[in-house]
């Protein structure tokens, strides 16, 4: 299955599954690590739509 056509958010996903899974990542870690890196773009999107910059 080729990921040419897939959207970018697949292809990003792909690719930090491939580095975590590549570094032996422990699942608890990564989830953690997800979970701040989604905190952290939530916050920019928030500041993004509330005027601030991107």
């Amino acid at each position: 299955m080729s990921l040419d056509n897939a959207p970018d958010e697949v292809k990003l996903a792909v690719d930090l599954i491939m580095l975590l899974e590549t570094h032996n990542i422990p699942v608890e870690t990564a989830l953690g690590a997800l979970e701040i890196v989604r905190q952290d773009f939530l916050r920019k999107q928030q500041e993004a739509t509330a005027g601030g910059v991107e």
